[in-house]
């Protein structure tokens, strides 16, 4: 059997959570879910949480609310998961992707301020690998040019930056449960907001315009009356996603600090491979969402193959946005994010890795680069 590069942490907690709401009969949005958001509320230290279905709902209905729209351009780098450009394409807006840092792999505010036009109207940061980007910067850049930002932490629920959590920095900050992230809801994401204004509008969008005022029907008090005062979309979380999610969040400290665990043993067993670059980071801050190695000399697929016939899947996250098909119009030259896409390589990375299963990947590397 193969080392797979991720895979979701679940057990009896999950279930027996699923199965009370069952026991309810209430599967829909409830009180599950609003025990859920006060959860990640405490957590990440936030004022508002709008648990949605996925993580590209949370991007999209996070832009939508800030009237994102047709004529407007939201940079982005180029390097991150189809969804966060697809959201900017929802709101009917422009994709400007922007370049990388080699040695983070997240964006490059030098190249940020270069794609600035009187046209764009938010920033958005993807926290590469669950390491936080230069937010310091990006938010002093935003406030003089009076823009937007919108983080795309998908990657980084529980990463740190400046003493604080992610999740309290940008206008609105973006997280996905899906199956692969540090905690799950089986398909999940939220919207973190310190603007009240801005959550009151998301948590309408989120169930196609419905005034939030109406919301007691979904408390277990059924009251027929109902108004729809703007356009939304079927975006909300289920009871049994949030039930799977509040029972992941009694595992998040054993989650990171096993995840930390395994990418300090990567660093360890791999810093000497010559032919291998590792991107540095403290873990003490950093929720590890995957591992990325980069493969110079041209030898990263050749090393994909030899670790996939030692017995270990990897992956490649990701191919740049603006080389695929669908984003041919809004191809640009991104000089550091095409060489990194030829070198970066995923490592199986996931909490119920085993120690030796860790060996065998970084035992395998070796032996590719050392016959």
């Amino acid at each position: 059997m193969n080392i797979p590069v991720n895979r979701p942490s679940v057990g009896q907690e999950e279930l027996r959570g699923v199965e009370e709401v069952f026991k309810t009969g209430w599967l829909g949005m409830g009180s599950v879910v609003f025990e859920f958001e006060n959860l990640l509320k405490k957590y990440l230290g936030a004022r508002n949480v709008i648990a949605v279905n996925t993580g590209t709902s949370a991007l999209h209905i996070a832009l939508y609310s800030m009237g994102i729209k047709s004529g407007d351009e939201v940079i982005l780098p180029s390097l991150t998961f189809a969804s966060s450009p697809q959201a900017v394409l929802m709101c009917a807006a422009k994709v400007v992707f922007c370049d990388i840092e080699e040695d983070t792999l997240n964006m490059c505010v030098a190249d940020v301020k270069k794609k600035i036009t009187r046209k764009t109207k938010a920033i958005m940061p993807v926290h590469y690998s669950g390491l936080p980007c230069d937010m310091n910067s990006i938010l002093a850049l935003a406030k003089k040019h009076g823009l937007r930002v919108v983080e795309d932490a998908a990657h980084a629920f529980g990463s740190i930056y400046n003493g604080k959590k992610i999740g309290s920095f940008g206008d609105a900050t973006c997280f996905s449960f899906d199956p692969i992230k540090l905690i799950t809801c089986g398909e999940g994401g939220a919207v973190v907001t310190d603007d009240d204004t801005l959550a009151e509008k998301i948590v309408r969008k989120r169930i196609l315009g419905i005034d939030k005022d109406t919301y007691n029907r979904y408390k277990h008090k059924r009251n027929w009356f109902y108004e729809v005062r703007e356009l939304g979309y079927r975006y909300h979380m289920s009871n049994i996603n949030a039930a799977i999610g509040i029972a992941q969040m009694d595992k998040i400290e054993g989650f990171l600090k096993r995840k930390r665990e395994i990418s300090a043993m990567y660093d360890e067993g791999l810093k000497d491979v010559k032919m291998i670059g590792l991107i540095k980071k403290d873990y003490a801050d950093v929720a590890p969402f995957n591992y990325i190695i980069k493969v110079k000399g041209n030898k990263r697929d050749e090393l994909m193959t030899f670790l996939h016939d030692k017995g270990v899947d990897t992956g490649v996250h990701y191919i740049p946005n603006h080389t695929q098909p669908f984003f041919k119009q809004h191809r640009t030259s991104l000089p550091k994010t095409e060489k990194i896409a030829g070198q970066i390589l995923t490592l199986p990375l996931y909490c119920d890795m085993t120690d030796k299963d860790v060996g065998h990947v970084v035992s395998s590397i070796r032996e590719f680069f050392n016959p």
